[in-house]
């Protein structure tokens, strides 16, 4: 037997005790956050968050039964007719966890060790947001630096298309903007503000320095004039056949890409 106990078996959608889980349509809390999927859980169990509890199906439990014995945290189990009545939606692969919401990272502990940033300015798009964690903990970035109108980094559906990466990834929330690219600066970082403007140095012929920070704005607007004015280097990516942008998800890519250390044995 697990140290958890045994699977509890829920069969109303009102249990309080699944009340994490219920209408989880643009349900917040600044509380808990909600992983979805066997892969993202698995990624929430090795992280250093508390799981609070997981609801699955009773399949989904056979799959999982490996990674929540990893935990002490309840199980819950729900046929999929009531684990949907739950969620207000069909949970397809029936698996859900809580967990409790990682503490904020502050931006001096961040600037102290890391080499590499990539820093948001009024990404309001969950998953925008999901896919640039996820390629930053690929590329080897030390950390995501949110202005205070990016949308919750740990909103459901940022944590699903992450694939759980940003729940081992320090995040900072600045409270303020754009003073913090001032700190950034006199931190050391090479500040590069990335953009389409055509008088931007290309990316490819641009030296990194020993200290980086990768600066994107929202799609469409871009970044603000304020902190355009605030970056010490603008630059481009190099594009073909006239085209003008990319998603930012995939120009973050590129430009993390570009900074992203050599690789070492895990």
């Amino acid at each position: 037997m697990r140290d958890g106990g045994p699977p509890i078996q829920i069969d109303s959608i009102d249990d309080e005790r699944v009340a994490d889980y219920a209408g989880l349509r643009g349900k917040e809390s600044s509380e808990f956050l909600i992983a979805e999927s066997a892969a993202v859980v698995e990624r929430l169990v090795a992280s250093r968050l508390r799981t609070r509890s997981f609801l699955l199906t009773p399949k989904a439990f056979e799959r999982l039964a490996e990674v929540v014995a990893r935990t002490t945290a309840p199980v819950y189990l729900a046929e999929p007719d009531v684990m949907a009545g739950i969620a207000g939606y069909d949970v397809h692969r029936g698996i859900l966890a809580s967990a409790r919401r990682p503490e904020p990272a502050m931006l001096d502990q961040v600037l102290a060790s890391a080499r590499r940033l990539v820093v948001l300015e009024g990404s309001n798009d969950h998953e925008n947001i999901g896919v640039v964690a996820r390629s930053a903990r690929a590329l080897g970035i030390d950390a995501l630096v949110l202005d205070p109108s990016c949308a919750d980094p740990y909103y459901r559906r940022a944590v699903r298309v992450s694939m759980g990466e940003i729940l081992h990834l320090p995040v900072v929330r600045c409270t303020t903007w754009p003073e913090p690219l001032d700190a950034i600066a006199a931190a050391g970082f090479g500040t590069w503000a990335l953009t389409p403007d055509p008088d931007a140095t290309p990316l490819t012929q641009i030296v990194v320095p020993e200290r980086v920070a990768i600066v994107a704005g929202a799609e469409g607007p871009g970044l603000s004039a304020q902190a355009l004015a605030r970056i010490r280097t603008h630059v481009r990516i190099p594009m073909h056949h006239g085209v003008d942008s990319l998603n930012l998800g995939h120009a973050l890519a590129i430009a993390m890409a570009a900074v992203s250390p050599p690789v070492t044995e895990q």
